[in-house]
């Protein structure tokens, strides 16, 4: 069975960095980029960053830019999320998705807020 699942969200204050890991298994995982998305309720789901298949290449959405990384280890089937310098627009739930050959997969998410 397909799974990805994401740990790591909490409460964290502006300014503060929190690492989300997004835990793949059931499918061979350096076939698929992976991305990141977020969602805060009331609004439309919004794309974070993305990872090729072997790593060699990632880009962030300009909001986080400069602030967050996605690093993915193949040999662990994991990929991450590093956030730092954390806003308040940073909160919502950030879930992880795997994209490849014609497939796509999502996690459940992990909630992230950031507040004094």
């Amino acid at each position: 069975q397909v799974q990805l699942v994401e740990s790591g969200g909490g409460l964290v204050q502006p300014g503060g960095s929190l690492r989300l890991s997004c835990a793949a298994s059931g499918f061979t995982f350096s076939s698929y980029a992976m991305n990141w998305f977020r969602q805060t309720p009331g609004k439309a789901r919004e794309f974070v960053a993305a990872i090729t298949r072997g790593g060699a290449d990632s880009i962030t959405a300009d909001s986080v830019k400069g602030r967050f990384a996605i690093p993915r280890d193949n040999a662990n089937n994991t990929v991450d999320l590093q956030m730092n310098s954390l806003r308040p627009g940073d909160t919502g739930v950030y879930c992880c998705r795997a994209v490849g050959g014609g497939r796509n997969y999502w996690g459940q998410g992990t909630r992230v807020t950031v507040a004094s």
